[in-house]
């Protein structure tokens, strides 16, 4: 049973050691999300993991938006709107008293060790804390889909065959 534990853990933790692959989002949301709005309008996101950055989130929504554009029959799409959502967490975690289980109390040459006493026992600082601070960030669009060339002067207009030969090496794939 121990041995099963310790796979499913290490399993785990492999998962969020690297940034949010580009592929549809999996059970907790990370990853690429589409809903047809109408036959040529679409919406699209993209959620990064903490190890995900922000340029990573923007490229790979921008990167769907041609896919989609190029499966659908279309050469180019505009962003309509655009947004990128800053999702903050700050966790904080008492880490017990500074010499593990036993701790070292006494002051001078009169050191002894006991079990530890709970937090703030011998005053404020005495435990070691933990603080860590994430950031998680969703990029959300509404584009909409046009055949033939790109208008010229569109600045809000991709086309989708550039966006897909500059932008597939620049996301992160799963590893098959």
């Amino acid at each position: 049973m121990r041995i099963f534990l310790a796979a499913v853990l290490t399993a785990g933790l492999a998962a969020c050691a690297t940034p949010t692959p580009f592929e549809p989002a999996d059970g907790q949301g990370y990853g690429f999300a589409d809903q047809k709005i109408e036959d040529n309008r679409y919406r699209i996101s993209f959620r990064g993991n903490s190890l995900t950055t922000r340029e990573q989130v923007e490229t790979a929504l921008l990167l769907r938006a041609a896919e989609i554009t190029l499966e659908n029959g279309y050469d180019h799409f505009f962003v309509v709107s655009d947004e990128t959502e800053t999702e903050r967490r700050t966790r904080v975690t008492d880490l017990g008293p500074r010499y593990g289980a036993f701790g070292y109390y006494g002051f001078g040459p009169f050191p002894y060790y006991a079990r530890g006493f709970g937090p703030g026992f011998f005053g404020p600082g005495f435990n070691d804390v933990d603080i860590r601070e994430t950031q998680r960030y969703t990029a959300i669009a509404f584009v909409v889909l046009g055949r033939g060339p790109k208008p010229e002067g569109d600045l809000t207009a991709y086309d989708a065959r550039d966006v897909q030969k500059n932008l597939s090496g620049a996301v992160v794939r799963r590893e098959k």
